[in-house]
């Protein structure tokens, strides 16, 4: 297949190509150049797909997605209403939701019974339509804990090394830690408290990493943030800096992040506008300026949108990047976030993220000029994902 664009985002996310082209052939890229150099080079007979006045660029990654739950104002009683399979077949009409907004691979963050790891097989295989799928499988909670009816309790660092034994060996390409409490498990503790002791949570990262895994920690307290880069996690998730009366950001910690290259995906509501209106304005000033200080100071952030949870819907990264965009992010890097450095977050940076020789064919070709215009993105004219061309229902 032969897709030319009058815009092609190269390597350098700052940088066109102008009147390119991607050659692929079978699930991978072979030649990215000019659109006449690689219409000389194609075979005869290639299919064309051609967007002369369009932008070709890495397929989008959103890094903090839950397919198993539905995004209404209470997801967790519809999740404990569903029966396994009728949550499946929900499961991928969200996944193809996901596809036609030009995400190509999505990590799902919090699993039932591997549903999501079931879920990535079939995509896989041609049977379903959506991203690709980085799966955490069961997330690791302690008793009661937050998201405990996802199946993951654990009580002790015997019981949490033997289900990061068993979601290795169901498939999952990352452990999910609930290091902190959340909003979306009520009676559960709060989003600022510590859940794990410092044992368990060493066991947990030493687990994982023998079996050749990363681990996303899910960690709003700024204790929690802490206890999770003492143990050596490889991602934070929301990293809010929350504490008991308002938020803290620990330069020593903060230095740690960076020493050690942990990325952070603050999963940005796409309703991020409201949270002025939610929380008061000086606390939601608080919330932005946190990330922005994160940004300013090197973090490797990366895009997600919890996709989901409360009223966030499977539509929503662009949105979501929007709120970057808002913090004064150039566009080049937020772009970034949301395919290159995505890719290196997930441990798939030398497969996906970028237009390359020899990367998965996860392409995305969309109207007008996302380095001026954020907004173009979500302007989706196609979408390729492993070499499968996939068109977006209008």
């Amino acid at each position: 297949m032969l897709i030319t664009a009058g815009r092609v985002l190269t390597e350098a996310t700052s940088e066109y190509l102008t009147d390119g082209a991607v050659l692929v052939q079978g699930d991978a890229i072979v030649a990215v150049g000019p659109r006449t150099e690689l219409e000389e080079l194609a075979p005869e007979g290639t299919p064309r797909l051609d967007f002369p006045e369009s932008t070709l660029l890495p397929g989008l990654i959103d890094c903090h997605v839950h397919l198993v739950f539905d995004g209404s104002a209470d997801p967790t009683a519809a999740l404990q209403q569903a029966q396994d399979e009728a949550l499946f077949a929900d499961m991928e009409v969200r996944a193809e939701q996901l596809l036609g907004t030009g995400v190509t691979t999505a990590r799902d963050l919090g699993d039932r019974n591997g549903l999501a790891i079931r879920l990535g097989a079939a995509i896989a295989e041609g049977a379903a339509h959506g991203p690709r799928i980085v799966s955490a499988g069961t997330p690791v909670t302690p008793q009661g804990g937050h998201c405990w009816f996802l199946g993951g309790e654990v009580d002790g660092e015997a019981e949490v090394r033997t289900i990061v034994q068993r979601n290795a060996a169901s498939g999952a390409a990352v452990i999910k830690a609930m290091v902190t409490g959340g909003g979306l498990t009520k009676g559960g503790a709060a989003s600022w408290e510590n859940q794990f002791s410092t044992e368990e949570l060493a066991a947990l990262v030493d687990e994982a990493h023998k079996a050749g895994l990363p681990v996303a920690a899910h960690a709003h307290g700024t204790d929690g943030i802490a206890a999770a880069v003492a143990a050596g996690v490889d991602s934070i998730e929301h990293c809010t800096w929350m504490t008991e009366d308002g938020f803290e950001l620990r330069k020593e910690v903060l230095d740690e992040i960076l020493a050690n290259g942990i990325h952070v995906c603050p999963a940005v509501s796409q309703h991020w506008q409201m949270l002025p209106r939610i929380f008061g304005q000086e606390r939601a000033d608080a919330m932005f300026g946190l990330i922005r200080e994160m940004a300013d100071a090197g973090v490797k952030l990366v895009a997600g949108t919890d996709a989901g949870v409360q009223r966030a819907g499977f539509g929503g990264l662009i949105s979501s990047l929007g709120f970057y965009a808002h913090l004064g992010l150039p566009n080049s890097r937020i772009i970034d976030m949301a395919t290159a450095e995505a890719a290196r977050a997930l441990g798939l940076g030398d497969q996906t993220g970028r237009l390359v020789p020899g990367y998965k064919a996860d392409l995305l070709i969309v109207d007008g000029d996302p380095l001026k215009d954020l907004g173009a993105l979500s302007s989706v004219r196609t979408v390729i994902t492993a070499g499968r061309h996939y068109q977006p229902k209008m």
